[in-house]
């Protein structure tokens, strides 16, 4: 009689042992997991959710729980490679499209979270979390195009203020805090655009958006040989970024620039220094900072004093610091000064002449320009003589006076004591007698 084979049973049953085996200390892994995941114990809930996986790789359940432990630990692209995974393995697995949804959401890609949280309500349409998911990245698109459309139209604060919405509910989107790290700078709130910088570097130290930014602000802090080192580094790691390059081509071409107008400035060469600084204004209207002191430059060297207080003007509008007012109200003080009636020049004295030689001027234009001198002239001529007489009269009365010398030089208003200058004219021979005393 043939013998009965009842060994193939006992073949297969090891291995459904060991399976099964495999399968419980999956599930005992998966269940510590979630003790530390109650715990808010992250990390040691991350390993043993690993040790699940790694047990059993197609059980899309232990990929969901890795996800979940990941986006608590704001690894959310880590997170969203768990959900992806997770719903390749069960198609039908709601937390997993949540979760990919919610990562997507939280790295800014409000589209791609869109469909995730359609694909949940198709399987669920009353799920209350899909729904209000649905509203938020709904509200993401809504505030990167309103944001778009203020940049465009340079309404940065508009521009700051959506990204800052859009960053409440895409909170490790990098690319909405580089957008608002440009519009701080470019609004000149620099410490904020470097902060927001430096906390993306710190992640990702060859982020070339960030690194721009870092350059951006010391550019527009007139910190042209730095910046210039950041928008190389930007470029190296992102060759095609155009703002970079544009921004680095500024701040080379505004540093050249300057430097020439400088060496024409030391060189006496106004004209030329003039010139080469209006050209340095027109490279770059944003750089508020380099710009100011270019229309300082270009102020001390200005050949009328109408354009100087037109450039001071712009500084202190641009920087309204002690320094600029003051350099502002001392162009508008020597604007004043050149369009009033220059005594000194009237009475043919410098500045510092001193008491005696402004007397001894007095005389001698007095004596020049009296009317008893010119009465045989025509009528024009002993008009002109009389004005300038009175002129002189006018001249000799403040420079004669310490406190009134003082105004003038000083540039203070005289208009009080107008009604007390060379008002009358003295007789011809008490000016001839007062030469002689």
């Amino acid at each position: 009689m043939a013998a009965v084979d009842v060994d193939m049973p006992m073949e297969i049953e090891p291995q459904i042992i060991r399976n099964e085996d495999i399968e419980r200390e999956a599930e005992g892994f998966k269940e510590k997991g979630n003790t530390f995941y109650i715990k808010k114990d992250y990390s040691e809930a991350f390993n043993y959710y690993t040790k699940a996986i790694d047990s059993c790789p197609k059980n899309a359940s232990y990929y969901g729980n890795r996800a979940a432990t990941l986006m608590m630990l704001c690894r959310f692209r880590e997170a969203l490679e768990d959900s992806q995974q997770a719903v390749r393995l069960d198609d039908c697995f709601m937390k997993g499209h949540l979760r990919e949804g919610k990562c997507h959401l939280s790295l800014g890609n409000a589209m791609a979270a869109s469909r995730c949280f359609q694909k949940v309500l198709q399987l669920e349409p009353s799920n209350s979390q899909a729904q209000q998911e649905h509203k938020n990245a709904a509200a993401v698109l809504e505030f990167e195009r309103m944001a778009e459309f203020g940049f465009d139209k340079r309404d940065f604060r508009k521009v700051v203020y959506c990204m800052d919405r859009a960053l409440g509910l895409a909170s490790a989107c990098h690319r909405f805090k580089i957008l608002k790290a440009e519009c701080l700078a470019l609004l000149g709130r620099y410490p904020e655009a470097q902060s927001v910088a430096s906390d993306i570097l710190r992640m990702d130290s060859t982020n070339g958006d960030a690194l721009y930014v870092r350059g951006l602000c010391l550019y527009y802090e007139d910190c042209i040989d730095k910046a210039v080192q950041f928008f190389v580094q930007a470029l190296r790691m992102a060759p095609d970024h155009e703002k970079a390059r544009l921004a680095c081509r500024n701040a080379k071409a505004l540093k050249a620039k300057k430097e020439e107008g400088n060496q024409a400035f030391k060189d006496n060469n106004f004209e030329a220094a003039y010139k080469l600084y209006s050209e340095a204004l027109m490279i770059d209207p944003n750089n508020i900072k380099t710009n100011a002191k270019l229309y300082c430059n270009r102020g001390t060297v200005g050949a009328k004093y109408e354009e100087a207080v037109r450039d001071y003007e712009k500084v202190y509008q641009t920087e309204k610091t002690k320094e600029h007012k003051h350099l502002l109200k001392t162009a508008q003080l020597e604007l004043k000064k050149s369009k009033r009636k220059d005594y000194y020049k009237v009475l043919g004295v410098g500045k510092n002449a001193t008491e005696d030689e402004i007397k001894k001027a007095y005389r001698k234009r007095a004596l020049m320009h009296h009317p008893d001198r010119h009465s045989a002239a025509t009528s024009e001529v002993q008009k002109e003589e009389e004005k300038k007489f009175k002129e002189v009269g006018e001249a000799f009365t403040v420079l004669s006076d310490p406190k009134k010398k003082t105004r003038y030089d000083c540039g203070h208003d005289l208009e009080d004591d107008s009604n007390n200058m060379g008002g009358k004219l003295a007789p011809i021979w008490i000016l001839i007698a007062f030469t002689f005393l």
